[in-house]
Protein backbone atom coordinates (compact mmCIF):
# COMPACT_ATOMS: atom_id res chain seq x y z
CA UNK A 1 0.00 0.00 0.00
CA UNK A 2 1.23 3.38 -0.84
CA UNK A 3 2.73 5.56 2.02
CA UNK A 4 2.12 9.15 2.60
CA UNK A 5 5.30 11.46 3.56
CA UNK A 6 2.76 13.62 5.26
CA UNK A 7 0.75 11.02 7.45
CA UNK A 8 2.64 11.98 10.06
CA UNK A 9 1.20 14.75 10.44
CA UNK A 10 -1.96 13.71 10.12
CA UNK A 11 -2.20 10.99 12.76
CA UNK A 12 -0.72 13.80 15.22
CA UNK A 13 -3.74 15.70 14.46
CA UNK A 14 -5.83 13.51 14.45
CA UNK A 15 -4.84 12.49 18.01
CA UNK A 16 -6.30 15.76 19.34
CA UNK A 17 -3.27 17.48 18.42
CA UNK A 18 -4.35 21.30 18.93
CA UNK A 19 -1.03 22.51 16.60
CA UNK A 20 -1.77 25.02 13.88
CA UNK A 21 1.24 23.62 12.21
CA UNK A 22 -0.16 20.21 11.85
CA UNK A 23 -3.08 21.49 11.05
CA UNK A 24 -1.86 23.47 7.82
CA UNK A 25 0.43 20.03 7.32
CA UNK A 26 -2.72 18.39 6.79
CA UNK A 27 -4.57 20.50 4.72
CA UNK A 28 -1.36 20.96 2.61
CA UNK A 29 -1.31 17.56 1.66
CA UNK A 30 -4.76 17.16 0.66
CA UNK A 31 -4.05 20.90 -1.22
CA UNK A 32 -0.79 19.69 -3.27
CA UNK A 33 -3.10 16.27 -4.47
CA UNK A 34 -5.75 18.55 -5.75
CA UNK A 35 -3.45 21.21 -7.39
CA UNK A 36 -2.09 18.53 -9.22
CA UNK A 37 -5.77 17.16 -10.08
CA UNK A 38 -6.79 20.46 -11.15
CA UNK A 39 -3.88 20.51 -13.54
CA UNK A 40 -4.74 17.19 -15.18
CA UNK A 41 -8.49 18.70 -15.56
CA UNK A 42 -7.58 21.35 -17.03
CA UNK A 43 -5.07 19.79 -19.48
CA UNK A 44 -7.92 17.78 -20.58
CA UNK A 45 -10.25 20.80 -21.56
CA UNK A 46 -13.44 19.71 -20.01
CA UNK A 47 -15.58 22.20 -21.84
CA UNK A 48 -14.42 20.53 -25.53
CA UNK A 49 -15.75 17.39 -24.30
CA UNK A 50 -19.01 17.97 -22.17
CA UNK A 51 -16.89 16.11 -19.01
CA UNK A 52 -17.12 18.42 -15.47
CA UNK A 53 -15.66 16.19 -13.02
CA UNK A 54 -13.00 13.40 -12.17
CA UNK A 55 -14.61 9.73 -10.85
CA UNK A 56 -11.56 7.47 -10.42
CA UNK A 57 -8.37 6.12 -12.51
CA UNK A 58 -9.07 3.32 -15.33
CA UNK A 59 -6.42 1.55 -16.37
CA UNK A 60 -4.29 4.39 -15.05
CA UNK A 61 -5.90 7.23 -16.94
CA UNK A 62 -8.01 9.58 -15.23
CA UNK A 63 -11.91 8.95 -15.88
CA UNK A 64 -14.18 12.39 -16.34
CA UNK A 65 -17.51 12.14 -16.02
CA UNK A 66 -20.48 14.78 -17.06
CA UNK A 67 -22.68 16.27 -14.77
CA UNK A 68 -25.89 13.43 -15.10
CA UNK A 69 -22.87 11.19 -13.17
CA UNK A 70 -24.28 10.56 -9.84
CA UNK A 71 -20.57 11.51 -8.57
CA UNK A 72 -20.79 15.18 -10.41
CA UNK A 73 -20.72 17.26 -7.26
CA UNK A 74 -17.90 15.44 -5.40
CA UNK A 75 -14.85 17.29 -6.85
CA UNK A 76 -16.77 20.40 -6.52
CA UNK A 77 -17.34 19.64 -2.83
CA UNK A 78 -13.76 18.72 -2.15
CA UNK A 79 -13.34 22.31 -3.42
CA UNK A 80 -15.52 23.89 -1.02
CA UNK A 81 -14.29 21.74 1.91
CA UNK A 82 -10.47 23.30 0.98
CA UNK A 83 -11.33 26.15 1.32
CA UNK A 84 -13.24 26.16 4.59
CA UNK A 85 -10.27 24.03 5.96
CA UNK A 86 -7.81 26.86 4.84
CA UNK A 87 -9.50 29.71 4.51
CA UNK A 88 -7.61 30.25 0.92
CA UNK A 89 -9.95 32.28 -1.54
CA UNK A 90 -7.84 30.05 -4.69
CA UNK A 91 -10.42 26.94 -3.10
CA UNK A 92 -13.14 29.32 -2.77
CA UNK A 93 -12.84 30.42 -6.56
CA UNK A 94 -12.16 27.13 -7.75
CA UNK A 95 -14.98 26.11 -6.48
CA UNK A 96 -17.27 28.16 -7.99
CA UNK A 97 -15.48 27.40 -11.23
CA UNK A 98 -15.98 23.63 -11.25
CA UNK A 99 -20.09 24.12 -9.32
CA UNK A 100 -21.16 25.69 -11.99
CA UNK A 101 -21.20 23.24 -14.74
CA UNK A 102 -23.14 20.99 -12.39
CA UNK A 103 -25.76 23.52 -11.43
CA UNK A 104 -27.81 22.30 -14.46
CA UNK A 105 -28.82 19.03 -13.14
CA UNK A 106 -31.49 20.91 -10.93
CA UNK A 107 -33.64 20.21 -13.41
CA UNK A 108 -32.79 16.17 -14.16
CA UNK A 109 -35.91 14.63 -12.86
CA UNK A 110 -34.68 10.96 -14.21
CA UNK A 111 -32.33 10.53 -11.37
CA UNK A 112 -32.58 10.09 -7.68
CA UNK A 113 -29.10 11.56 -7.33
CA UNK A 114 -29.77 14.96 -6.90
CA UNK A 115 -28.55 15.53 -3.19
CA UNK A 116 -25.07 13.99 -4.50
CA UNK A 117 -24.61 16.07 -6.84
CA UNK A 118 -26.60 19.35 -5.90
CA UNK A 119 -26.07 19.58 -2.36
CA UNK A 120 -22.18 18.49 -2.20
CA UNK A 121 -21.48 20.92 -4.58
CA UNK A 122 -23.98 24.00 -4.38
CA UNK A 123 -25.36 23.16 -1.15
CA UNK A 124 -21.70 23.00 0.38
CA UNK A 125 -21.42 26.64 -1.97
CA UNK A 126 -24.74 27.97 -0.27
CA UNK A 127 -23.52 27.00 3.14
CA UNK A 128 -20.01 28.79 2.87
CA UNK A 129 -21.20 31.73 1.08
CA UNK A 130 -24.70 32.56 1.50
CA UNK A 131 -24.75 33.51 -2.43
CA UNK A 132 -28.51 33.99 -3.44
CA UNK A 133 -28.09 31.79 -6.27
CA UNK A 134 -27.46 28.85 -4.64
CA UNK A 135 -30.35 29.38 -2.85
CA UNK A 136 -32.33 29.14 -5.47
CA UNK A 137 -30.73 26.23 -7.01
CA UNK A 138 -30.97 24.52 -3.95
CA UNK A 139 -35.07 25.08 -3.69
CA UNK A 140 -35.50 24.05 -7.79
CA UNK A 141 -33.46 20.76 -7.28
CA UNK A 142 -35.77 19.92 -4.49
CA UNK A 143 -38.46 20.21 -6.29
CA UNK A 144 -37.05 18.31 -8.98
CA UNK A 145 -36.39 14.97 -6.64
CA UNK A 146 -39.67 15.53 -5.19
CA UNK A 147 -41.18 14.74 -8.28
CA UNK A 148 -39.78 10.58 -7.94
CA UNK A 149 -41.52 10.78 -4.41
CA UNK A 150 -44.74 8.41 -5.20
CA UNK A 151 -47.37 8.46 -2.02
CA UNK A 152 -48.91 4.94 -2.93
CA UNK A 153 -45.28 3.85 -1.78
CA UNK A 154 -44.32 6.68 0.90
CA UNK A 155 -40.73 6.69 -0.85
CA UNK A 156 -38.52 8.28 -3.62
CA UNK A 157 -37.72 6.17 -6.27
CA UNK A 158 -34.24 5.05 -6.91
CA UNK A 159 -33.68 4.20 -10.33
CA UNK A 160 -35.67 4.22 -13.50
CA UNK A 161 -33.27 1.76 -15.58
CA UNK A 162 -33.61 -2.23 -14.82
CA UNK A 163 -37.30 -1.74 -15.49
CA UNK A 164 -37.58 -5.54 -15.94
CA UNK A 165 -36.38 -6.66 -12.36
CA UNK A 166 -37.93 -3.93 -10.39
CA UNK A 167 -41.07 -1.79 -10.68
CA UNK A 168 -40.13 0.24 -8.23
CA UNK A 169 -36.86 0.29 -6.55
CA UNK A 170 -35.52 2.29 -3.55
CA UNK A 171 -31.64 1.82 -2.71
CA UNK A 172 -30.11 3.05 0.36
CA UNK A 173 -27.84 5.23 -0.55
CA UNK A 174 -30.73 7.00 -1.52
CA UNK A 175 -31.36 7.90 2.40
CA UNK A 176 -28.24 10.86 1.59
CA UNK A 177 -30.52 12.24 -0.82
CA UNK A 178 -32.74 13.69 2.11
CA UNK A 179 -30.38 16.65 3.06
CA UNK A 180 -31.78 18.07 -0.09
CA UNK A 181 -34.94 17.97 1.16
CA UNK A 182 -34.12 18.99 4.50
CA UNK A 183 -32.45 22.32 3.49
CA UNK A 184 -34.63 23.58 0.83
CA UNK A 185 -37.88 22.90 3.56
CA UNK A 186 -35.74 25.69 5.64
CA UNK A 187 -34.90 27.92 2.91
CA UNK A 188 -39.36 28.10 1.61
CA UNK A 189 -40.18 27.32 4.59
CA UNK A 190 -42.50 24.35 3.09
CA UNK A 191 -42.99 21.80 4.67
CA UNK A 192 -44.10 19.22 1.93
CA UNK A 193 -39.85 19.14 1.10
CA UNK A 194 -39.78 17.90 5.26
CA UNK A 195 -42.65 15.21 5.00
CA UNK A 196 -41.38 13.44 2.17
CA UNK A 197 -37.89 13.08 3.63
CA UNK A 198 -39.50 11.63 6.81
CA UNK A 199 -41.77 9.39 5.00
CA UNK A 200 -38.63 8.46 3.20
CA UNK A 201 -36.93 7.99 6.23
CA UNK A 202 -39.46 6.06 8.14
CA UNK A 203 -40.31 3.47 5.68
CA UNK A 204 -36.42 2.60 5.02
CA UNK A 205 -36.47 2.03 8.50
CA UNK A 206 -39.85 -0.41 7.52
CA UNK A 207 -38.41 -2.24 4.74
CA UNK A 208 -34.79 -2.06 4.26
CA UNK A 209 -32.97 -3.38 7.78
CA UNK A 210 -32.36 -7.05 8.94
CA UNK A 211 -33.07 -8.35 12.86
CA UNK A 212 -29.12 -7.20 13.08
CA UNK A 213 -29.88 -3.85 11.41
CA UNK A 214 -27.49 -5.09 8.36
CA UNK A 215 -29.15 -3.62 5.18
CA UNK A 216 -30.07 -4.57 2.12
CA UNK A 217 -28.99 -2.64 -1.02
CA UNK A 218 -31.83 -2.42 -2.86
CA UNK A 219 -35.70 -2.88 -1.74
CA UNK A 220 -38.49 -2.87 -4.32
CA UNK A 221 -41.90 -2.05 -4.32
CA UNK A 222 -45.36 -2.26 -5.85
CA UNK A 223 -45.77 1.28 -7.07
CA UNK A 224 -49.94 0.95 -7.17
CA UNK A 225 -49.97 -0.88 -3.52
CA UNK A 226 -46.51 0.44 -1.94
CA UNK A 227 -46.10 -3.82 -0.82
CA UNK A 228 -42.54 -4.87 -1.03
CA UNK A 229 -41.70 -7.10 -3.70
CA UNK A 230 -37.97 -8.21 -3.78
CA UNK A 231 -35.23 -7.29 -1.19
CA UNK A 232 -32.28 -8.16 -3.14
CA UNK A 233 -28.32 -6.26 -3.90
CA UNK A 234 -27.00 -4.97 -6.73
CA UNK A 235 -23.32 -4.17 -5.99
CA UNK A 236 -23.21 -5.78 -2.71
CA UNK A 237 -21.67 -10.08 -2.69
CA UNK A 238 -25.64 -11.40 -2.46
CA UNK A 239 -28.96 -10.59 -1.26
CA UNK A 240 -28.10 -11.71 1.97
CA UNK A 241 -24.97 -10.10 2.40
CA UNK A 242 -24.26 -6.47 4.06
CA UNK A 243 -22.69 -4.48 1.34
CA UNK A 244 -20.16 -2.07 3.41
CA UNK A 245 -20.73 1.07 1.50
CA UNK A 246 -24.98 0.59 2.49
CA UNK A 247 -23.47 0.38 5.80
CA UNK A 248 -21.84 3.68 5.68
CA UNK A 249 -24.62 5.19 3.80
CA UNK A 250 -27.29 3.69 6.53
CA UNK A 251 -25.09 5.46 9.35
CA UNK A 252 -24.42 8.51 7.94
CA UNK A 253 -28.35 8.52 6.92
CA UNK A 254 -30.00 8.54 9.85
CA UNK A 255 -27.26 10.10 11.99
CA UNK A 256 -28.36 13.72 9.25
CA UNK A 257 -31.86 12.85 10.01
CA UNK A 258 -31.46 13.02 14.06
CA UNK A 259 -29.76 16.25 13.22
CA UNK A 260 -32.58 17.67 10.83
CA UNK A 261 -35.71 16.02 13.14
CA UNK A 262 -34.25 15.46 16.48
CA UNK A 263 -36.56 11.95 16.48
CA UNK A 264 -34.95 9.50 18.71
CA UNK A 265 -35.79 7.01 16.69
CA UNK A 266 -33.28 7.97 13.75
CA UNK A 267 -30.71 8.09 16.55
CA UNK A 268 -31.24 5.03 17.50
CA UNK A 269 -30.91 3.38 14.14
CA UNK A 270 -27.65 5.46 13.66
CA UNK A 271 -26.22 3.63 16.59
CA UNK A 272 -28.02 0.41 16.15
CA UNK A 273 -26.39 0.28 12.72
CA UNK A 274 -22.96 1.78 14.02
CA UNK A 275 -23.06 -1.58 16.28
CA UNK A 276 -23.46 -3.84 13.48
CA UNK A 277 -20.35 -2.30 12.19
CA UNK A 278 -18.09 -2.75 15.49
CA UNK A 279 -19.59 -5.99 16.35
CA UNK A 280 -19.09 -7.42 12.92
CA UNK A 281 -16.53 -10.24 13.04
CA UNK A 282 -14.95 -9.55 9.25
CA UNK A 283 -14.73 -6.03 10.36
CA UNK A 284 -10.68 -5.91 10.04
CA UNK A 285 -8.58 -4.56 13.18
CA UNK A 286 -7.95 -0.88 11.28
CA UNK A 287 -11.88 -0.42 10.90
CA UNK A 288 -11.06 0.16 6.76
CA UNK A 289 -13.89 -2.66 5.87
CA UNK A 290 -13.89 -5.11 2.84
CA UNK A 291 -16.44 -4.56 0.05
CA UNK A 292 -18.81 -6.27 2.01
CA UNK A 293 -19.07 -7.99 5.05
CA UNK A 294 -20.31 -11.03 4.13
CA UNK A 295 -17.72 -11.42 0.84
CA UNK A 296 -16.35 -14.89 0.65
CA UNK A 297 -12.74 -14.32 0.12
CA UNK A 298 -12.27 -12.56 3.58
CA UNK A 299 -9.34 -11.45 4.49
CA UNK A 300 -8.42 -11.72 0.44
CA UNK A 301 -10.96 -9.46 -0.54
CA UNK A 302 -10.44 -5.77 -1.76
CA UNK A 303 -11.17 -3.05 0.81
CA UNK A 304 -13.32 0.31 0.10
CA UNK A 305 -11.91 3.14 1.51
CA UNK A 306 -14.84 4.75 0.51
CA UNK A 307 -16.99 3.24 3.02
CA UNK A 308 -14.79 4.02 5.82
CA UNK A 309 -14.68 7.88 4.88
CA UNK A 310 -18.13 7.82 5.00
CA UNK A 311 -18.47 6.17 8.48
CA UNK A 312 -15.54 8.14 9.98
CA UNK A 313 -17.60 11.61 8.66
CA UNK A 314 -20.71 9.89 10.14
CA UNK A 315 -19.91 9.13 13.22
CA UNK A 316 -17.94 12.43 13.91
CA UNK A 317 -21.41 14.01 13.97
CA UNK A 318 -23.02 11.04 15.60
CA UNK A 319 -20.59 11.33 18.82
CA UNK A 320 -21.56 15.32 19.44
CA UNK A 321 -25.60 13.22 19.89
CA UNK A 322 -25.07 10.17 21.31
CA UNK A 323 -24.60 10.04 25.14
CA UNK A 324 -21.26 11.06 26.98
CA UNK A 325 -19.04 8.99 26.69
CA UNK A 326 -19.93 7.10 23.48
CA UNK A 327 -16.35 5.89 21.44
CA UNK A 328 -17.85 7.08 17.99
CA UNK A 329 -15.28 10.20 18.11
CA UNK A 330 -12.34 7.71 19.20
CA UNK A 331 -13.52 5.27 16.15
CA UNK A 332 -13.36 7.93 13.60
CA UNK A 333 -9.76 9.08 14.41
CA UNK A 334 -8.47 5.53 14.45
CA UNK A 335 -10.36 5.34 10.54
CA UNK A 336 -8.83 8.59 9.89
CA UNK A 337 -5.69 7.83 11.10
CA UNK A 338 -5.18 4.39 9.21
CA UNK A 339 -6.70 6.15 5.80
CA UNK A 340 -3.76 9.00 6.32
CA UNK A 341 -0.57 5.79 7.36
CA UNK A 342 -1.57 3.34 4.59
CA UNK A 343 -4.50 4.30 2.14
CA UNK A 344 -2.91 7.60 0.93
CA UNK A 345 -1.67 8.53 -2.07
CA UNK A 346 1.94 9.03 -2.83
CA UNK A 347 2.42 13.01 -3.50
CA UNK A 348 2.09 13.61 -7.27
CA UNK A 349 0.54 10.36 -7.93
CA UNK A 350 -2.84 8.77 -8.91
CA UNK A 351 -3.16 12.22 -10.83
CA UNK A 352 -4.23 13.96 -7.94
CA UNK A 353 -6.70 11.68 -6.11
CA UNK A 354 -6.05 11.97 -2.29
CA UNK A 355 -7.34 8.57 -1.37
CA UNK A 356 -6.88 4.79 -3.11
CA UNK A 357 -8.23 1.70 -2.56
CA UNK A 358 -11.99 2.15 -2.89
CA UNK A 359 -14.14 -0.32 -4.25
CA UNK A 360 -17.19 0.66 -6.55
CA UNK A 361 -18.81 -2.51 -7.72
CA UNK A 362 -16.91 -5.88 -7.22
CA UNK A 363 -19.91 -7.83 -8.89
CA UNK A 364 -19.60 -6.35 -12.04
CA UNK A 365 -15.89 -5.77 -11.69
CA UNK A 366 -16.04 -2.45 -11.84
CA UNK A 367 -13.91 0.55 -9.98
CA UNK A 368 -12.23 -2.51 -8.10
CA UNK A 369 -9.00 -0.90 -6.03
CA UNK A 370 -9.09 2.60 -7.04
CA UNK A 371 -9.55 5.77 -6.24
CA UNK A 372 -12.77 7.16 -5.98
CA UNK A 373 -13.90 11.05 -5.72
CA UNK A 374 -16.63 10.05 -3.38
CA UNK A 375 -14.27 8.67 -0.69
CA UNK A 376 -11.91 11.61 -1.03
CA UNK A 377 -15.14 14.20 -0.65
CA UNK A 378 -16.12 12.46 2.32
CA UNK A 379 -12.52 12.14 3.62
CA UNK A 380 -11.72 16.10 3.78
CA UNK A 381 -15.44 16.37 5.26
CA UNK A 382 -14.59 14.12 8.21
CA UNK A 383 -11.41 16.49 8.45
CA UNK A 384 -13.81 19.25 8.65
CA UNK A 385 -16.03 17.71 11.10
CA UNK A 386 -13.10 16.63 13.59
CA UNK A 387 -12.49 20.59 13.07
CA UNK A 388 -15.67 21.63 13.67
CA UNK A 389 -15.98 19.20 16.85
CA UNK A 390 -12.49 20.47 18.86
CA UNK A 391 -14.10 23.82 18.36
Amino acid sequence: MMKNIYSIALLVILAGCSSKLSRKSVVRNAATQTDLMITELEQAKLAGNNLVSPRTLENGKLKLVASKDWTSGFFPGELWYLYELSQDDKWKELARKYTVPVEQEKLNGVTHDMGFKIYCSVGNGYRLTGDAHYKEVLIEAAKTLSTRFNPKVGLIRSWDHHSGQWAYPVIIDNMLNLELLFEASRLTADSSFYKIAVSHADKTIKNHFRADFSTFHVVSYNPESGEVEKRQTHQGYSDASAWARGQAWALYGYTMCYRETKNPAYLRQAEAVAGFIFSNKHLPKDLVPYWDFDAPGIPDEPRDVSAAAVIASALYELSAYALPGNQYQAKADTIMGNLARNYTSAKGENKGFILGHSTGSKPMDSEVDVPLVYADYYYLEALVRKKNLQK
